[in-house]
């Protein structure tokens, strides 16, 4: 009786494990290994691989120039991307507040990168990320989403591709980088 007993009780917990999951996954927006993103709010759709081995996204940026500006450091960087959907290359230059450097060390030695705050549009929503700036010309992605927008987005299924599509517009709902997670995730 008592082997019984434990066994039910094993299979009620595990079928309400199962349920809470299916839960989460039924609020959260599954996103595939590579999906089309927007750049706000210029409008640009480009690929990008979401890559749960990197913590810090980064975006394709050349002649990076970091610079003084009212006695905040800021960054100049021109951006040469071919949008996805019209096949036309966006490529302007632009100015943005410094929000940190990124101390890289891989194979290659150490690099540092400037990080700003950019808008992307994943799905139905606008997230203000943070993103190192680096030339990813030679890269099959020119954005790479690390986990700290993964976080943000729902799950990720990495043996899919292209499950969703941006939909953002000027009334799209804007989820604001928190600074406070900045710390939590660099623990994790």
């Amino acid at each position: 009786m008592f082997k019984v007993l434990t066994t039910l009780l094993s299979s009620a917990a595990m079928m309400s494990a199962l349920a809470s999951s299916q839960a989460v996954a039924d609020d959260d927006q599954v996103f595939g290994w590579v999906e089309n993103a927007t750049l706000h709010p210029w409008g640009t759709e480009v690929k990008a691989k979401l890559d749960s081995g990197a913590l810090t996204s980064s975006l394709d940026a050349r002649d990076i120039d970091m610079f003084e500006k009212d006695g905040e450091d800021w960054v100049r960087f021109r951006l040469k991307l071919e949008d996805q959907e019209t096949g036309e290359v966006f490529s302007d230059v632009l100015e943005r507040p410094l929000y940190r450097e990124l101390r890289v060390r891989g194979a290659g030695g150490r690099d540092e990168r400037p990080v700003v705050l950019l808008n992307v549009c994943m799905g139905d929503k606008i997230y203000e990320e943070q993103f190192s700036l680096r030339n990813r010309e030679n890269m099959n992605y020119p954005l790479l989403l690390g986990r700290r927008t993964i976080s943000h987005l729902g799950l990720l299924d990495v043996r899919e591709t292209f499950l969703q599509t941006p939909t953002c517009d000027d009334d799209t709902e804007v989820v604001a980088h928190d600074p406070d997670e900045d710390d939590a995730s660099d623990k994790s």
